[in-house]
């Protein structure tokens, strides 16, 4: 990972680029950050009456390079990179009128300069050593431009041939003392979070069954000293984990629900997490088309968030207790693959009619759900890939959170102090109706109508909480990016989701 530093001056070695952004002012013109900004020695004025002549606008991810010593007699760096913050930071620094719903979905001031150290950081993969001289005048701006060139130096390490090497070490350029230590350790610590969901979202399924993320979890968790339980399928089947074992029949890699414990002394709260971790989905008998199955390796993006975010409560000493709960399966369509008209019997004795095999995610996190609650946690929050719905009523770029309103408002809160882009959804008691089955306690999926369908899975998922405050987060979408990158987002699993799983962690201890 990207060696991070916060100072007034650029660390040794000496940089090789020097990171500034800019914004549109008018026609061919354009204004360089310097409020806030450590920009001493550089003529400002000649680089603002440059940059247009490049072709360059300020446009929002858009980013130029040109020699320092064409605005600096002694320059601190060879190069510049200046890069366009848009009209994004107006609006964000803006009243409300002007933001609309920018701000609630992480596009604050500090979302915008996380976004813009990050795209500098992608842009200087192959560099040795940069600084940013953004505006970091205050702990909240420099921390956001901590997190952001972590999150935007990142490379998955799997790729053959290898890729080009992320940025090596970053100087964010402040004069801020006192709160430096603990900015960098906490970025650290949620980009090392981010960088581990991304790793395992870009890991093939052939080399990602249900066993082998079981087992890369505990070491994970061994490591941060927390408590670690794996139950095997022998042991699913003792327990009664009806939703499992039916999801996982159909392919030769059997179930897993792993359990990992943070326990510090005089917790203030304790909160469960349960991630969906469907290592590959094929859609099993309801068979997905071709198109829709290449990025069905990101089916596990919430069991790879929640363990992120129990290790990072670990390694932050957050005076909270989590319980982490991973359910894993892989759904095939193997000659022993559940039926649609199948009745399983789940973890708390609920029967379920399967009515639509690609509706396999929920059953195996009614099972951890079920299971979590027995524990008697104050909060529950699930994180899933859950459905198509998602991405139809919300985009690819922001996330969806159900549940009790006070939990489903607390995480939205969370969010946007994360910077992530969530938004609250309703569950509509009337389309409970659609789960009604004359064959079991309830049926898996709506038939004949596909009418709010994210909903109508939370309302499942809600019937396995029992009486505990619960919240449920949809990342169908923005958990993986099959598209260009942008900002601090990579092509392939983004990480979304831990930002905000922490911060919901802090504000209950």
């Amino acid at each position: 990972m990207t060696t991070l530093s916060l100072a007034p001056t650029p660390c040794d070695p000496a940089p090789q680029v020097l990171v500034l952004a800019a914004v549109p002012a008018g026609p061919d013109a354009v204004h360089v950050l310097a409020d806030g900004a450590l920009t001493d020695g550089l003529d400002l004025p000649a680089l603002e009456a440059l940059l247009p002549t490049l072709g360059f606008t300020g446009d929002l991810d858009a980013v130029v390079r040109l020699p320092a010593s064409a605005v600096a007699p002694r320059p601190p760096a060879p190069t510049l990179l200046v890069v366009g913050a848009g009209r994004e930071l107006e609006r964000a620094q803006g009243d409300a009128a002007a933001q609309g719903d920018a701000v609630a979905l992480g596009g604050d001031e500090a979302g915008v300069l996380r976004r813009l150290a990050g795209r500098a950081a992608r842009e200087l993969a192959g560099v040795d050593t940069a600084a940013l001289a953004l505006p970091a005048d205050t702990p909240a701006r420099a921390a956001a431009l901590a997190q952001g060139v972590l999150l935007g130096a990142y490379a998955w390490a799997g790729k053959v041939p290898a890729p080009t090497p992320p940025l090596s070490q970053a100087t964010v350029l402040t004069g801020l003392d006192d709160a430096t230590g603990g900015i960098r350790a906490r970025a650290q610590v949620l980009a090392e979070g981010v960088a581990l969901v991304r790793d395992l979202v870009n890991e093939p399924p052939n080399r990602l069954t249900p066993a082998r993320l079981a087992a890369q979890a505990a070491s994970r968790g061994r490591q941060e000293a927390l408590d670690v339980e794996v139950l095997d399928e022998a042991a699913l089947e003792e327990g009664g984990f009806g939703g499992l074992l039916g999801v996982g029949q159909g392919s030769v890699n059997p179930p897993r629900l792993v359990r990992l414990e943070w326990a510090p002394d005089h917790a203030a709260a304790h909160v469960a997490l349960v991630g969906k971790g469907i290592t590959f989905d094929s859609g099993g008998l309801s068979l997905k088309p071709a198109a829709s199955m290449p990025e069905m390796k990101s089916d596990m993006a919430g069991a790879a968030t929640v363990l992120a975010a129990v290790t990072a409560a670990a390694r932050l000493g957050l005076p909270v207790r989590v319980t982490a709960w991973l359910a894993l399966a892989e759904n095939l369509t193997g000659g022993g693959a559940q039926r649609p008209s199948d009745i399983l019997t789940m973890y708390d004795g609920t029967t379920v009619e399967v009515t639509n095999t690609d509706a396999e995610g929920r059953l195996v996190m009614a099972d951890a759900l079920a299971r979590a609650v027995q524990e008697h946690p104050d909060t529950v929050l699930d994180v899933a890939t859950l459905t198509g719905a998602q991405l139809v009523a919300l985009g690819e770029r922001t996330a969806g959170v159900m549940g009790t309103p006070a939990v489903r408002d607390a995480v939205v809160d969370a969010a946007r102090a994360a910077g992530e882009a969530f938004w609250p959804m309703p569950l509509p008691e009337h389309l409970g109706s659609v789960l009604e089955s004359p064959y079991a306690t309830l049926r898996n999926a709506a038939t004949g109508t596909r009418w709010g369908g994210m909903l109508t899975a939370g309302l499942f998922l809600r019937e396995f909480t029992a009486t505990t405050p619960w919240a449920h987060l949809d990342i169908a979408g923005p958990a993986f990016n099959d598209g260009a990158p942008w900002g601090h987002t990579p092509t392939g699993g983004t990480g979304m989701g831990v930002a905000t799983l922490v911060a919901f962690l802090e504000a209950q201890g």
